[in-house]
């Protein structure tokens, strides 16, 4: 025996036990009569309405909800269960406008449960550790905590100097590729049933792209780029690496190894059909501050991080605070929700180094709200 064919034959082994323990691990989720079992629907259902309780179309499904219920695990298990479109709407945030395509309570059930006792459990087996987007006990801070993490630890081995890659991926959602998504369902699911409900929810969004909205399609999008996650990772042997959905971060002391790095990236992105923003994506000094998930870094010569808070927020919040005095002032709004609200945003502000603009911003609330007088009389139609 040759040294190829021996590699050959640990490669064959190692994967045969890969796929045992897939098997005992992962039978249930790749079961449709388990994942769409009514308990997992009435779950799903119960997860679905929370803050969203207050909606027409939700409590109408709620006063009925275990009939429902019974009725989507009938046509699921007849095969006749179709998608009701989306309602499509815009939404500014930030400046940006995003377009929405939700969809309505019944279908958000079946999605969910899809989600939650199927293609999570599968998906997020195959993701990298520092990969944060939509994953339980994982997020935003999640994201934001990893990179101090992967720059206290840049530190201690090459001091202050370093570059950061930063990559963007442009309008990510639309135009993820469908033939992709349902390779990687393939890959994972060998239940016929499963693979069918899920090729007809990401059919629905078109021939190419996933839209915002969707629980399927937020899995999907995180999954598309996964394979560029452990090249990352595990070829270009990166550490302080991070993705959250479109943003990503590469951290390394050599400028020239980055840039070797990013034509491999591009070379992977065009591979999976992801297109890079040339605009967002650059190579930037540790020490000269560098932006990330709306959060400015900067590396000191002395090891601290400094975390500075978005500009905007701080703006956005000011105008709040005087628009919510107006609101108390006619009576729709009253003290405590001003209240939980500043609160809310004072607790976001406080992950920051941002002191000098948290007490600020209490003067103004203590202006607009203690000192000033309740109103006397509200005001009638």
């Amino acid at each position: 025996m040759t040294s190829e064919e021996r590699r050959e034959a640990r490669f064959q082994r190692r994967k045969a036990r890969r796929a045992e323990r897939k098997a005992a691990n992962c039978a249930p989720n790749d079961c449709f009569d388990w994942v769409f079992s009514y308990d997992h629907l009435y779950h799903s259902y119960k997860m679905c309405r929370r803050g969203v309780a207050w909606k027409a179309s939700v409590q109408k499904y709620i006063t009925q909800a275990p009939l429902n219920v019974y009725q989507t695990e009938v046509k699921l298990q007849t095969g006749k269960f179709r998608t009701t479109g989306f309602t499509e709407f815009d939404l500014c945030e930030r400046g940006k406008v995003r377009h929405i395509r939700s969809v309505g309570i019944n279908e958000r059930v079946v999605q969910r449960c899809l989600c939650d006792y199927a293609l999570v459990p599968m998906l997020g087996r195959t993701y990298i550790y520092d990969n944060g987007a939509s994953t339980e006990r994982k997020g935003y801070t999640f994201a934001i905590r990893r990179l101090c993490q992967h720059l206290r630890e840049h530190y201690r081995k090459h001091g202050a100097d370093g570059y950061v890659l930063l990559f963007d991926f442009s309008k990510f959602f639309d135009r993820v590729s469908h033939q992709l998504v349902k390779a990687i369902t393939r890959k994972e699911f060998t239940d016929e049933r499963i693979i069918k409900i899920t090729d007809h929810f990401v059919d629905a969004f078109g021939d190419i792209g996933l839209g915002l909205g969707s629980q399927v399609s937020q899995v999907f999008a995180l999954a598309s780029a996964n394979r560029l996650d452990h090249y990352i990772k595990e070829v270009c042997r990166i550490r302080g690496y991070g993705r959250y959905m479109d943003d990503g971060y590469l951290i390394h002391p050599s400028k020239e190894y980055l840039q070797s790095c990013l034509l491999h990236i591009q070379a992977i992105c065009d591979e999976l059909e992801i297109k890079l923003n040339t605009k967002k994506t650059q190579i930037v000094k540790l020490t000269h501050g560098f932006t990330y998930l709306k959060v400015r870094f900067f590396l000191l010569e002395s090891g601290k991080i400094i975390r500075k808070i978005y500009r905007r927020s701080v703006t956005k919040m000011r105008q709040k605070l005087k628009a919510f005095r107006r609101l108390v002032d006619e009576w729709i709004m009253t003290y405590d929700d001003v209240y939980q609200s500043y609160q809310s945003w004072k607790a976001y502000a406080m992950n920051f180094n941002a002191y000098r603009t948290i007490q600020s911003m209490n003067a103004l609330y203590n202006r607009l709200f203690i000192a000033l007088p309740p109103p006397t009389e509200a005001v009638t139609a």
